[in-house]
């Protein structure tokens, strides 16, 4: 019964996002008492039944009960427990009702903490949540019922996916789905503020917050789904401009240029138009993201293999959702007064420059992401990859950098650029240097490469400029949070161009006790041996590694098999230093004995995930300050409206 529980659930969840979304229409129309009162508590109920519901499938996984299709073509008995928890998630279904229930959550905490807003814009706010939310339950209840019951029950299930069963599942796809639809929740903020006309800085005060946890998530989600394909897929690379991974990629260019938008607009109110466009923008790239991985148009580890008509109801949804959008945006933009002016030469400049670069990017993205599907719908296959996406990104990628160093040291409003120039001489000095011995030492590094590792350590030094002169303890937490988050960036940015300029590869057939060099170091064949895991087997290398004939280490390369269902993986080995990462890979025993090997040697290759999580903790610095502001605000208004009263009562 604990399936047909978790679909009535899921029923009554949906047939309250109903009444939410009625009562929230009837209370903007007639603006009628009862029907206000009635929104916030039918919002916290439907989040209430949504997280049950998806709890109570967790729960049918951890007990891999085989009645229920979804486990038994995801899950088996033998099947390690963390990967039953997480496998909950790692489907179609499963993952959707993910999806509706941290989007129903979201509604109830904005239900119930959210005061800073007009009563009508919050109450319009949860009205599209609603409606939102309506299509995904629709989509679950109607086309992929994450409850249905199979007859008769197979004696054993199918098995996860031997790629998907690792540690990563557990944090990649949550953290995604967290910004989603965080982003879906910045969307209703916007459709709400559309809908009354009132678009100031305390409708950005109360956007932001979630923007920015949509933002760190999203940085989380995709840094760690980098690092897991790069260790887990054995071919030794971190990115592949797959267009899966472009799914997550859009939104996320996205929300930082919305995220930078709102904070202008809660700051100066400025940038209002920006800003509601780009939460309409930052939800549309989470839409066509999850049409690009669930209509089956896709070949991807990332892509869930659904049927078309699947995909036509999201293709409608998306359509439903953004077409609204844009035509709510079209009739009602031209009542939205677009803030306060500034100079061109002003922090809020560099911002909007950072914005038309981010968007350029994000176009840039999606045309080669969707060049292929539309190409291939003729009877053509195209392959676009690296040598479009990354020249045609560097040109708006580098200026965009060099404006992210100016930026926060100018002043709001108006400002001129000599104020700063004494500033800037050394970062400046340090990006013309490394280029000239990048230039006359290492010839042959490439001109992306070069320019990104200047433009990287050019960065790092000047998103430190902000604290230069301040008093370090009573700095705020935001400004702590943007220069951890800049230097992240160029942290990451020094990895990305250290592996694409240093990279050595060694393919090699090798038999046992045959030694090989890459790069610096020197690797043994000592023994292929079996090995056995809890739902497969393994033939194992063991391999001896020595960095410049220094103390050896041991590495343990696996080729894994896999019963349920079958499959062969590759498991690869790794050994991390200051300086870098040696990555070995077993291939297939050839004829004459010997076993492939192919071993890179990716010099500062970690730097590319420190700074994607140095990025994420400033964010959440900012995040926390930002929370703590508003709670001082809110104690200090409630302070003065109470002494009104006071001096009222005493008139």
């Amino acid at each position: 019964m604990i399936a047909e529980a978790g679909l009535v659930l899921l029923w009554l969840a949906a047939a309250l996002a109903l009444l939410q979304l009625v009562t929230g229409a009837l209370a903007l129309r007639s603006a009628g008492a009862p029907y206000a009162e009635a929104v916030r508590p039918v919002a916290i109920a439907q989040g209430v039944l949504a997280t049950l519901s998806f709890f109570l499938l967790i729960w049918l996984f951890l007990r891999t009960d085989l009645s229920v299709l979804l486990v038994a073509t995801n899950s088996h008995t033998l099947k390690p427990l963390i990967f039953k928890f997480a496998g909950s998630w790692g489907n179609h279904e499963g993952s959707m009702l993910l999806w509706v229930a941290v989007m129903a959550l979201s509604g109830t905490l904005v239900a119930l903490l959210e005061r800073r807003l007009p009563e009508r814009t919050m109450i319009a706010t949860l009205a599209a949540q609603a409606f939102v939310s309506l299509g995904f339950y629709a989509f679950l209840l109607f086309s992929s019922n994450p409850f249905e019951r199979i007859k008769p029950v197979p004696t054993e299930g199918a098995g996860l996916n031997p790629l998907l069963q690792d540690i990563g599942l557990a944090f990649h796809p949550p953290t995604l789905y967290f910004g989603y639809v965080g982003l879906s929740v910045a969307f209703s903020f916007a459709v709400g503020a559309l809908v009354t006309r009132q678009v100031g800085p305390d409708f950005a005060r109360a956007m932001r917050p979630w923007v920015l946890g949509a933002w760190i998530f999203l940085t989380i989600g995709i840094t760690a789904g980098s690092y897991w394909a790069y260790y887990e897929l054995g071919w030794g690379g971190w990115w592949f401009w797959d267009p899966v991974e472009n799914a997550s990629l859009m939104p996320w260019l996205a929300a930082t240029a919305l995220l930078h938008s709102v904070s202008v607009l809660a700051a100066r109110d400025a940038l209002r138009i920006w800003t509601i466009m780009l939460g309409v923008i930052a939800f549309s790239m989470s839409m066509v993201g999850t049409f690009l991985v669930r209509s089956g148009i896709l070949t991807s580890v990332h892509a869930f293999a659904v049927s078309p008509e699947r995909g036509s109801f999201i293709l409608a949804l998306l359509c439903i959702y953004i077409g609204g959008a844009l035509a709510l945006f079209g009739l009602r933009a031209s009542t939205v007064n677009e803030g306060k002016q500034f100079a061109w030469s002003s922090r809020e400049a560099s911002l909007v420059f950072n914005n038309v670069a981010l968007t350029a990017i994000l176009g840039i993205v999606l045309v080669g992401t969707l060049y292929p599907l539309v190409t291939e719908a003729f009877g053509v296959r195209v392959s676009v990859g690296p040598p479009y996406f990354n020249p045609a990104s560097a040109v708006f990628v580098f200026p965009m950098l060099v404006v992210m160093a100016i930026g926060p040291l100018l002043r709001w409003r108006d400002d001129s650029l000599s104020r700063i120039a004494g500033r800037l001489i050394v970062p400046f000095a340090v990006l013309v240097l490394t280029l000239l011995v990048g230039w006359v030492f290492a010839p042959d590094m490439g001109l992306l490469p070069l320019g990104g590792l200047a433009l990287a350590f050019m960065l790092a030094i000047a998103s430190l400029l902000p604290l230069v002169r301040r008093d370090l303890r009573r700095a705020k937490l935001p400004l702590w949070g943007m220069v951890i988050s800049h230097f992240g960036i160029a942290v990451a940015l020094a990895g990305m161009a250290s592996n694409a300029a240093f990279t050595t590869e060694r393919l090699a057939a090798t038999a046992v006790g045959d030694t090989l060099m890459v790069g610096p170091w020197t690797l043994g064949l000592l023994d292929i041996e079996p090995v056995a895991g809890q739902n497969w087997t393994a033939l194992e290398a063991r391999l001896v590694a020595s960095y410049r004939e220094g103390p050896q280490i041991l590495l343990h390369p696996q080729s894994r098999n896999f019963t349920m269902p079958q499959m062969t993986t590759s498991e690869s080995a790794l050994v991390t230093r200051w300086n870098g990462q040696l990555y070995a890979v077993l291939g297939e025993q050839a004829d004459d004995g010997r076993w492939q090997l192919r071993v890179w040697w990716k010099p500062f290759v970690p730097l590319i995930w420190i700074g994607g999580l140095l990025v994420a903790l400033g964010g959440a610095i900012a995040l926390a300050g930002r929370v703590t502001e508003d709670v001082k605000r809110r104690a200090i208004g409630q302070r003065i409206a109470e002494r009104r009263q006071d001096s009222a009562a005493l008139a």
